[in-house]
């Protein structure tokens, strides 16, 4: 899979930019708020139609206009694939394959991005949130049916959030949304455990490389590895906290509470691991995260490196460079290409930006 070229018409600060891509590695270059990261934040729009930095759609449109549009060519199986994806400021979206319309999940099947940014870095010192969104994130480019499950999920939790706040709460009501609750979370924990256990294979081998031979673990709220023991675990979460959950007036247990702990040598990463340390198992999880896509897609998703490399030292640097698979198109934004070995150079393709303007480095 190969991002061949991209067009983006009022996205963030970029008015009208067209850019192709000869080479399996890219590098976009410079100054801090100049779009660097609008065009990595586009490319994985399309993979997931999700932004990384907002929430709010809307928010991607360039100030004073009223729509954005992207439009992506596409290599895959030597077949040539067209995107296209269109918002306007009232809310109005369109994705288009090969200029037909055509469904979110059919769209979003046709590329897989991994993206790794200097917000990734405080994945350990983060909120579970965001441990809960890098979790959920990668999973869905495994199994498509997650997104599924997570809206079905959280549909229901917001039926039962909205029950506890009545003033009267209807019981047999709130055991039937326990009853469902139980049913879609058990197979949302199900999956994370899975990925987690696969990706902690991996990420073990690549952490020891990096860093002498430390041992890398990590674990998951729920215990249990089992569908039906899994659904047992929530059933007697869910009993015993009923009074805290009818004091809070919210639904206090199950896969949207849950987290993901790292450890390092046994020890805490997220409290006792050094900055680097805490960065090695980043690296690790996110190269995992590569590994897997591939072995479960049969595809190299498109790796988008986000200013992360100057936040490495030499050492990190030059790891994740070399591991990156020679089949793996790669697209890295940075200030300058000081960063980057003369042998790197030889076979990237270079483009400057500026204000939104992008012109080719010859």
């Amino acid at each position: 899979m190969k991002l061949k070229r991209l067009g983006l018409k009022n996205y963030r600060n970029c008015t009208d930019i067209k850019m192709n891509f000869p080479t399996l590695k890219t590098l976009i270059v410079g100054k801090n708020a100049q779009g660097k990261t609008n065009i990595l934040e586009s490319i994985y729009f399309i993979s997931d139609l999700k932004s990384p930095r907002t929430s709010t759609v809307a928010d991607l449109i360039k100030f004073n206009e009223n729509y954005f549009e992207i439009n992506a060519e596409i290599e895959k199986n030597n077949t040539e694939i067209s995107l296209n994806y269109q918002y306007t400021a009232n809310k109005k979206r369109e994705q288009k394959i090969n200029g037909v319309k055509t469904t979110p999940k059919n769209f979003k099947s046709v590329v897989k991005t991994v993206l790794f940014s200097t917000k990734d870095l405080m994945l350990l010192r983060g909120s579970p949130d965001d441990r809960r969104t890098w979790l959920d994130r990668a999973i869905s480019q495994i199994y498509p049916a997650y997104d599924e499950r997570l809206s079905k999920y959280d549909k229901i939790r917001v039926q039962k959030n909205n029950l506890l706040k009545q003033d009267i709460i209807d019981e047999t009501l709130y055991d039937i949304y326990n009853e469902q609750l139980v049913i879609t979370g058990a197979n949302i924990i199900y999956l994370r455990k899975k990925f987690l256990n696969e990706i902690e294979k991996i990420a073990t081998k690549k952490h020891s490389l990096i860093s002498n031979e430390e041992i890398f673990s990590l674990n998951y709220s729920c215990p249990y590895e089992d569908v039906n023991e899994i659904s047992n675990y929530l059933k007697t979460q869910l009993n015993d906290r009923r009074n805290e959950e009818f004091s809070r007036r919210q639904t206090c247990v199950g896969p949207h509470r849950d987290d993901v702990e790292f450890f390092i040598n046994g020890i805490d990463a997220a409290k006792f691991a050094s900055q680097g340390q805490q960065r090695t198992v980043v690296l690790s999880l996110k190269l995992s995260e590569l590994d897997i896509i591939k072995e479960k897609t049969g595809f190299s998703p498109i790796l988008l490196l986000d200013d992360v490399l100057a936040e490495l030292d030499d050492k990190r640097q030059n790891y994740l460079l070399q591991s990156i698979d020679k089949d793996t198109q790669t697209i890295i934004t940075s200030v300058d290409t000081f960063l980057f070995e003369q042998e790197f150079l030889k076979d990237v393709k270079i483009y400057n930006i500026e204000n939104g303007n992008i012109r080719s480095q010859e």
